[in-house]
């Protein structure tokens, strides 16, 4: 396909001649689990091939080849590994890249399944962590020790939308040989590629924006050819295998990712300028307003902003369960990059993963309200929203009136 390198092109074409007895417009879904061999020694060749599609379904599917092969195309990458889930992915790398006594250095703003891994679950294979402020890229540096393997970055990240110069921190991570994984689930490949900007491997949760229709849980991880073999052996035990109509459905929804990514670049940046400009809003973190703090690195870095904000009110925890109740159009749910908009305090959410203390830490206040733009019109999410802030406000005054 290097005649069509339009992103749209490779969406829909990517995977064109993946089977060239398949003649169907769309794609099959390959449900068998294990495959026969004619012969013997076919079966030995099958037994030794890596990444076979033909074998057993833990080893290789020809429906999850099709999805790797068009999110490989559109990220730019050699190769790919769809799991069963996100945290499947990066757990898988986990397993694949570090060993006893190595030092990983993370971001303390990123996703609460990835900083519970890492905090609660790595130490005790014997993997050191150290999380520093992405904010700081010398930061990244001075975490560094010869021990260091690993360095994790999430880029914006979740759920406060913070950025790291991934271009700076890859340098320096290259010049001393360490492997460097990013998560760009948030950004998506339509708005952000970090394998361009020097990053070894870079992941997505399918289950969002990738996929786009809140019906698929699966991951991808994606690199190197060579990377992509440790972490597919690796696959093989840690056994996060994603299903074949999950791999479709991916697909499937993959295709259209330019005209959602697009529509809810626009939809988030318009919902992101009506919260700064209202009253009742403390603070809100969107890298496409220009009093973001990192806002010309977002430029540098990125090709659109995200459907991805979070926001505070003036009045805290109480005032934003009150406005979560009083809006109409967005579900309380928690998961983003589908066709509807959520939105959800992230410390209720991550409660089960992050004590208090890990919430503060990762600067996740009790009040921050996370807000996935779907693909409704803005002018009716902002409606509803001012609707809901004028809702949210009456009951904090009857609330504080006395007699009430």
């Amino acid at each position: 396909m290097d005649s069509f390198p339009a992103f749209e092109t490779l969406l829909a074409h990517a995977d064109a001649d993946a089977d060239p007895d398949e003649l169907g417009v769309a794609p099959p879904i390959h449900q068998a689990v294990n495959y026969s061999a004619a012969t013997a020694e076919d079966f030995d060749a099958l037994n030794e091939q890596s990444q076979p599609l033909r074998y057993y379904r833990r080893y290789g599917n020809p429906t999850q080849a099709r999805l790797e092969r068009v999110v490989a195309a559109v990220e730019g990458a050699e190769a790919a590994l769809a799991t069963a889930s996100g945290m499947g992915a990066i757990t898988t790398a986990v397993v694949a890249l570090l060993s006893q006594g190595d030092h990983v250095v993370a971001q303390h703003s990123m996703y609460g399944g990835t900083l519970s891994l890492l905090r609660d679950v790595a130490p005790r294979f014997g993997v050191e962590v150290t999380f520093v402020d992405q904010t700081d890229t010398d930061a990244f540096v001075r975490a560094l020790t010869p021990q260091t393997k690993l360095i994790m970055l999430e880029t914006p990240s979740n759920p406060l939308l913070r950025l790291t110069d991934v271009e700076a921190v890859t340098a320096s991570a290259r010049a001393r040989g360490i492997l460097t994984f990013a998560d760009n689930t948030v950004a998506t490949p339509f708005n952000q590629r970090p394998l361009e900007q020097g990053v070894d491997l870079v992941m997505h949760s399918v289950t969002k924006a990738i996929s786009g229709h809140a019906d698929v849980q699966a991951g991808i991880v994606l690199g190197s050819g060579e990377l992509i073999e440790r972490l597919w052996r690796a696959h093989t035990m840690v056994g996060s295998v994603i299903s074949p109509f999950d791999a479709w459905l991916a697909l499937r929804g993959l295709r259209t990712l330019s005209l959602r990514a697009e529509r809810q670049n626009q939809c988030a940046q318009a919902v992101a300028e009506y919260l700064a400009g209202h009253p009742a809003v403390r603070t809100v973190n969107y890298p496409g307003l220009p009093g973001h703090p990192q806002h010309d690195l977002a430029k540098r870095q990125m090709r659109g902003f995200g459907g991805l904000l979070s926001f505070e009110l003036r009045g805290g925890r109480a005032t934003a369960e009150q406005l979560i109740s009083a809006l109409r159009l967005p579900v309380r749910s928690p998961s983003l990059g589908g066709t509807r908009s959520t939105l959800v305090r992230p410390a209720a959410m991550w409660s089960n993963e992050l004590t208090e203390e890990e919430l503060a830490e990762a600067g996740v206040p009790g009040g921050l309200i996370r807000f996935a733009v779907g693909l409704e019109h803005e002018a009716d999410l902002i409606a509803d929203l001012g609707q809901g802030l004028a809702s949210s406000a009456s009951s904090a005054n009857c609330s504080t009136t006395p007699g009430n």
